[in-house]
């Protein structure tokens, strides 16, 4: 399968304060991300992984190295409108990607901005909402919605654009555990019914295990590359770089290191709750 996104050797540094040397924020960074896959990128805060998401649709250009979105370089600005077009956004805060006072005028912004026709925005705007489980709220006012029903719309918008990817930044940071699942509901379902590229960026690492690739980063870098059940097992080296492992792999680590025969792949809670019933039947 091709790479919708690929970067190699990429590089940048924010501009630093007055009288101080500028700190890298991504060092040589080179990621391929498949069509059609699910990667969740981990990391603390100022890993670089919102750094790196921001370059996924050239809000951020490189100071060094290649972003190619579906091959096109990112920083060639003939191509900046189309990359927008196959990357969609969607950042931590859904109040600052609101901008209308009826749902559906807000879900119809992006596609406007696209030059759509009329009659085509309104048969995306109405397919946007179905897709993220909000179509009863067409002609609500998004301020009276709750934070993951906002996400939701904001998503809804970004879906209007018929991007290829959707890029979602910390997008579950400021929600409550309900508000959380609604979005990664509809993040996954969109990525498995719509063959969506998703890629979401967070520090929840319970968020990983929904993915198929786990992508961790620390200082600029990527430190690690795999299927969660390959890199959420590795609990000394994600505590090192200020991570801790899934409530239930803790668990069956701390029960490994009493002596019981458990694994320390059973992410889920049942499949944990299995394991550990297995190993006591033992």
């Amino acid at each position: 399968m091709s790479d919708i996104i690929k970067t190699e050797n990429l590089t940048f540094a924010y501009p630093p304060d007055e009288g101080k040397e500028p700190v890298p924020a991504l060092r040589g960074v080179g990621l391929s991300i498949e069509k059609g896959s699910f990667v969740v990128i981990l990391g603390h805060n100022g890993s670089g992984k919102s750094t790196l998401a921001k370059h996924m649709n050239a809000v951020l250009l490189p100071g060094g190295g290649t972003v190619w979105v579906d091959g096109m370089d990112t920083s060639e600005e003939d191509f900046l409108l189309e990359v927008r077009r196959r990357v969609g956004m969607v950042f931590q805060n859904p109040d600052n990607q609101i901008v209308a006072n009826v749902v559906e005028e807000d879900v119809a912004f992006g596609p406007e901005n696209l030059g759509v026709p009329t009659e085509e925005i309104q048969e995306r705007v109405a397919a946007a909402l179905k897709a993220v489980g909000m179509e009863e709220f067409t002609l609500h006012a998004p301020h009276h919605l709750s934070g993951g029903q906002k996400q939701r719309i904001a998503i809804a918008g970004v879906i209007a654009m018929e991007p290829a990817c959707i890029v979602l930044d910390e997008s579950t940071a400021m929600l409550d555990p309900l508000g959380r699942r609604e979005v990664l509901d509809t993040v996954q379902k969109l990525n498995r019914e719509k063959g969506i590229t998703i890629v979401l960026i967070t520090h929840h690492i319970d968020e990983a295990a929904l993915a198929d690739r786990v992508v961790v980063m620390d200082g600029g870098n990527v430190v690690m590359d795999g299927t969660p059940k390959e890199i959420l097992v590795r609990v000394e080296e994600l505590q090192a770089i200020g991570l801790a492992a899934p409530h239930t792999v803790e668990l069956l680590y701390g029960l490994r290191q009493d002596g019981f025969d458990v694994p320390l792949d059973a992410l889920g809670i049942r499949e944990c709750a299995d394991a550990i019933v297995g190993s006591l039947k033992k």
